[in-house]
């Protein structure tokens, strides 16, 4: 049978769906990219806030159609169904197999119940609310890690270090959906590190919900800086960069590592959310404004070719007039390389949700926009003095008329960040090219990406 994926949301879902394709592979399923050719239809949903949540719905609907040709089975996975179970087993009749995440242990059982004998249990145990008492949420084990389908290309994958998170903030829903923070065994994420790299892999991209907690629930401590210096050892891997390190959790021993280390990304990618005091308070973050820029301060003192990326949210019950100005100002003189924002969104279950003084929408977007405006003029003036620099880059593709060849820098998230267009004016094919390391010199920008012409080739 014919096997359509669509994975939605976060790297992190990514992974899981990863682990899915590598399992029906393993049972001699056949992957498809095209869903009008699948035979079973399978989407991993995100469930963070509204946006997603709508994204999901209609993503589900629109692989539903295809029951109507040749589909015969729609199985829906993920952060909605964990959330919102009993609701969309009434509401969307239409999908075959609800599985939730705490069921993930049983993934196959369920999946192969439908497949072979038709069973569908839909279950109607709720999902308990409470941030305290929701259980740890299994992960894939090692062996489906080890044998997970990458999805992202020849030059990098995603590691995922640990599950769930134990912050609490007021405004996140990932508690009640991922449980607390479950760290992997060091031992078991070098054995996939290794695997990676004997696949071709170069680069490694740490995640979690929040690397810093990596190691604090099962040795005592965090061991994120430990982890990233073994993972540097591997010699096939040329780079290595971790994602979502909330600024309470980055020591003096991971900033060294950063600094010290040559396959470690000179980027940090602290989600602060805010910087006025009363807002941090309300949304239960773990800093304070003092703290926050006395981190970056040290941060640019000790690395002072870093990258900064950030996350703010705009509307967050209670922002008055000059909490936000004062984001604003601190928006301004930060210059942050990187920032995204978010309008707040009202999850339920939540104890934002409770909160008085809920910001108008209109308001949300107004604010929402001058943040980006601001940061907008920030990028391009950092952009600017980067024309004349010569940077290393990894060539991941070219462009479809040939013109250019397309990679990133270091300093570049995947899918994330800005692009460099290098043009085409070697000699060269194409294969000695793509997936390879290159040095280029920028001539010119825009606000995210930059063009370069080449100054040294592969050797």
């Amino acid at each position: 049978m014919n096997v359509g994926f669509i994975s939605l949301g976060c790297s992190k879902n990514l992974i899981d769906t990863e682990c899915l394709i590598g399992k029906f592979q393993e049972k001699q399923f056949h992957i498809v990219n095209e869903e009008e050719k699948a035979d079973i239809l399978v989407v991993n949903t995100c469930g963070f806030i509204e946006s997603a949540k709508e994204e999901a719905i209609n993503t589900i609907l629109e692989m539903a159609e295809y029951k109507k040709q040749r589909c015969k089975y729609l199985i829906v996975m993920g952060c909605l169904v964990q959330r919102y179970y009993e609701e969309l087993i009434k509401a969307l009749p239409e999908v075959d197999l609800f599985i939730k995440i705490e069921d993930y242990d049983k993934l196959w059982n369920k999946i192969e119940d439908l497949i072979k004998r038709g069973i569908v249990v839909k279950e109607k145990k709720k999902t308990n609310k409470k941030i305290s008492q929701i259980p740890q949420m299994p992960m894939f084990t090692q062996p489906e890690f080890l044998n997970r389908t990458l999805t992202t290309g020849k030059n990098y994958a995603y590691i995922k270090i640990g599950e769930g998170c134990s912050n609490k903030c007021t405004y996140c829903a990932i508690p009640y959906i991922r449980g607390p923070f479950v760290s992997r065994k060091m031992e078991d994420i070098i054995e996939e590190a290794n695997e990676l790299a004997k696949k071709g892999i170069k680069e490694l991209i740490i995640i979690a919900q929040d690397t810093t907690k990596y190691g604090v629930d099962i040795y005592g401590e965090s061991k994120l800086a430990e982890l990233l210096e073994k993972l540097s050892k591997i010699k096939e891997i040329k780079w290595i960069r971790f994602l979502y390190a909330y600024p309470e959790g980055i020591t003096e021993e991971l900033i060294h590592v950063v600094a010290n280390n040559d396959k470690i990304a000179k980027y940090f990618d602290i989600p602060i959310q805010h910087i006025a005091n009363q807002v941090l308070k309300r949304m239960n973050r773990r800093t304070n404004k003092e703290q926050i820029e006395n981190l970056l301060k040290n941060i640019r003192e000790k690395i002072p070719n870093v990258t900064l990326r950030t996350s703010l949210i705009v509307g967050f019950p209670g922002e008055t007039k000059n909490d936000f100005e004062e984001l604003k100002q601190f928006v301004k003189e930060t210059k942050f390389d990187k920032l995204g924002t978010f309008m707040y969104s009202k999850e339920d279950g939540t104890p934002a949700e409770k909160l008085p003084n809920q910001i108008h929408g209109n308001t949300k977007k107004a604010r929402y926009n001058q943040i980006m405006k601001i940061q907008q003029e920030i990028s391009k003036n950092i952009q600017e003095k980067k024309i004349g620099s010569t940077y290393e880059v990894l060539i991941e593709n070219m462009s479809f008329d040939g013109k250019y060849y397309i990679g990133r820098t270091m300093q570049d998230v995947p899918e994330m960040d800005g692009m460099v267009y290098i043009k085409n004016t070697v000699k060269q094919k194409p294969e000695e090219i793509v997936n390879h390391f290159i040095h280029c010199k920028v001539t010119e920008v825009s606000d995210y990406d930059m063009i370069a012409k080449f100054e040294k080739l592969p050797e």
